[in-house]
């Protein structure tokens, strides 16, 4: 239920969900509240004042008696329950006085009904489940088995093309499970790929399975893998679950990987770690839902194409080499069990279609769901990860491109860099007079690191108190104990060691701004490019899609203020999620959407960034914050001028 959250002096209000936390909610109103510890409640910086309503207190032991009675509680031990009015006391004092602070500029992505962008789809899945019962064969009716399944199959579907079979297994097993079953038989069949081509057989089972028949969709990122168990007889979500590429031991991006499987015995590996972090999730997913294994009857898979390689065991090597060409764009539909992946014997996995060797099967993925090929919208879609993804167009045109924007959004190349989990810096503010910080971290533990959407947060706002400058230097200038010079040149302490989990301090150095600049200023730099080949600039941009779980967490104007996004009406920004996950999930439940996918690709044009001088120069002028041209970032530049 939603609450109306009042914060004095500075007059500013926001609207927050019954039960959340109000040092998140300061945080994301832009409201500064000291606090080191994360919101673990130890620290007992961030104490404010309940004037007007209801809240829930927990852990206030650094909150005296006295304190409690007058109304003042932890910020970060506090949950919303009714409307609040909440005083933010003012500590900063400059020659004396009291000064009121300015709240920052946040802005979530709108969140607004996507319906516009991904449409409805049926529960009409491209695989079928059909319980038959069969006449046994007798002297007068000696038909062979297979034709005695076909003749049933056929019984009540009289337009029907007669279905095919295509594997010796299914051979096999044929007469042994019609008889295990006394000739009632559930069979499973695959819909033909165009609509006049006739369904397949791919496997049969003793009784009436019908009940249980689930399908996985399954985003194979380079970083994570997502899974989604559906129930395919009612569309529904039954489970989900993630795990990390184990592939990752063999390198961060895909580019190592490649290196990697050229070694003996390397390509296997990789195979065989990518299968593990399936078949986790598959375990994960099955124990979560109450069914085995064999229960899940297809799986709908997307990733970019040197994953989708690996993944199928093809030597990805000529991919990283001009002019980068891949195996294959299609990729052939597969028995999941002969790569070793935990399932249904007949169980099919189909990868998405990739465009080029950089833009895979994610990509088409995330275009098909967002049905941005369909719209006359001119449209810039997004997919900020290792592999950054970026696509430009509409119903009439599209071109795509990819740019190794490296792992520092995902934590990957800066010191104190982690995956969004528990300890992971999310959220960041700093007093600009006492360049004090406001750290919030995921579940309010003691900060040990910091994740994708906290790295943004945190630059933007060094940025914007002037603690560093528009090259992502530190200002030398200022005395204060948390600049200082480090092992890595400059660094600001966001925590002292002992507010951290580490037992470290944790910092953030001109290296990880650096490499910040980089992976930003190539994403950056991709979008100009692909626009400008076009004719085209952001001010004709209709729509701007973001996909990806990073997304979810972005802070809409830091992500602008750093130069990651473009500086346009905030009102064309879209987050759709994980739409390489979404696309597979459509795909997966409805076959006519299914069948849209392969128009997709083949609409999509690639442009090669690595060949392009263009790129170059757009990138270079990029390596800045947020850009060397400030008159494409006019909002960013007026509060840089009132520094």
């Amino acid at each position: 239920m939603q609450r109306t959250v009042r914060f004095l002096p500075d007059d500013v209000s926001i609207s927050a969900e019954a039960g959340e936390n109000l040092l998140d909610v300061a945080a994301r109103s832009g409201m500064y509240i000291p606090a080191s510890c994360g919101g673990d409640g130890v620290c007992g910086k961030c104490k404010i004042k309940v004037l007007q309503g209801e809240v829930s207190l927990s852990q206030q032991g650094l909150v005296s008696d006295q304190e409690r009675s007058e109304g003042y509680s932890l910020a970060c031990k506090t949950t919303i329950v009714s409307d609040l009015t909440i005083e933010v006391p003012v500590r900063s004092k400059v020659a004396g006085r009291d000064l009121k602070r300015k709240p920052k500029t946040t802005r979530a992505i709108p969140a607004r009904s996507l319906d516009s962008l991904v449409g409805s789809w049926e529960i009409d899945p491209p695989v079928e489940k059909r319980f038959l019962t069969i006449d046994p064969p007798s002297i007068e009716d000696n038909v062979p088995d297979m034709q005695r399944l076909m003749r049933a199959i056929k019984k009540g579907c009289y337009e029907c093309a007669e279905p095919t079979y295509d594997h010796p297994e299914l051979l096999r097993t044929l007469p042994f499970v019609l008889r295990e079953g006394n000739w009632q038989v559930t069979v499973i069949l695959l819909r033909g790929k165009r609509a006049e081509e006739p369904d397949r057989i791919i496997g049969i089972e003793p009784g009436d399975t019908t009940g249980r028949f689930y399908g996985m969709a399954l985003d194979i990122g380079t970083t994570t893998l997502g899974g989604v168990l559906i129930d395919l007889n009612t569309g529904k979500v039954v489970a989900e679950a993630s795990v990390y590429n184990s592939q990752i031991g063999y390198g961060e991006d895909v580019i190592s990987r490649v290196i990697y499987s050229q070694r003996p015995g390397g390509l296997k590996a990789l195979q065989e770690k990518v299968v593990y972090s399936i078949n986790q999730i598959i375990s994960t997913i099955c124990a979560s839902a109450s069914i085995v294994a064999n229960d899940i009857n297809y799986i709908m898979a997307a990733g970019n194409t040197i994953m989708s390689h690996l993944l199928l065991g093809l030597d990805p090597k000529f991919i990283r080499e001009a002019p980068y060409v891949p195996i294959c764009n299609q990729m052939p539909l597969t028995r999941a069990a002969a790569i070793g992946i935990d399932a249904h014997p007949s169980m099919r996995l189909f990868l998405y279609a990739s465009v080029a060797s950089y833009v895979g099967g994610d990509i088409v993925s995330g275009v098909h769901a967002c049905q941005m090929y369909k719209s006359p919208a001119l449209t810039l879609f997004i997919d900020i990860g290792t592999n950054g993804e970026i696509v430009v167009g509409n119903n009439d045109w599209m071109i795509c491109s990819a740019c190794s924007a490296g792992p520092a959004f995902e934590g990957g190349g800066i010191k104190y860099g982690m995956r969004a989990s528990s300890g992971a810096i999310e959220n960041f503010h700093i007093d600009p007079l006492t360049l004090e910080p406001m750290i919030v971290t995921i579940e309010h533990t003691k900060p040990r690191g910091i994740c994708g959407s906290g790295l943004i947060s945190i630059v933007a706002e060094l940025l914007e108190a002037g603690v560093i400058d528009q090259q992502g230097k530190f200002d030398r200038s200022l005395q204060h104990a948390r600049i200082r010079e480090g092992v890595d040149n400059y660094e600001y302490v966001l925590a002292w060691a002992q507010d951290t989990l580490i037992g470290e301090d944790l910092v953030i150095t001109e290296v990880d701004l650096d490499n910040l600049m980089r992976a930003k200023g190539a994403m950056f730099g991709g979008y100009v490019t692909l626009l400008e080949s076009a004719g085209m600039t952001f001010a004709d941009l209709e729509r701007v899609v973001l996909a990806g779980n990073f997304g979810a967490y972005i802070d809409l104007e830091r992500a602008i203020s750093i130069g990651l996004l473009p500086d346009i009406d905030r009102e064309r920004f879209f987050y759709i999620g994980n739409a390489s996950l979404l696309g597979a999930q459509i795909s997966l439940t409805d076959h006519k959407r299914f069948r849209e996918r392969t128009m997709v690709s083949s609409l999509m044009t690639n442009m090669e960034l690595s060949e392009s001088p263009q790129f170059m120069n757009h990138y270079m002028a990029s390596l800045f914050l947020p850009h060397t041209n400030m008159e494409l970032f006019p909002t960013v530049a007026q509060r840089l001028a009132e520094i």
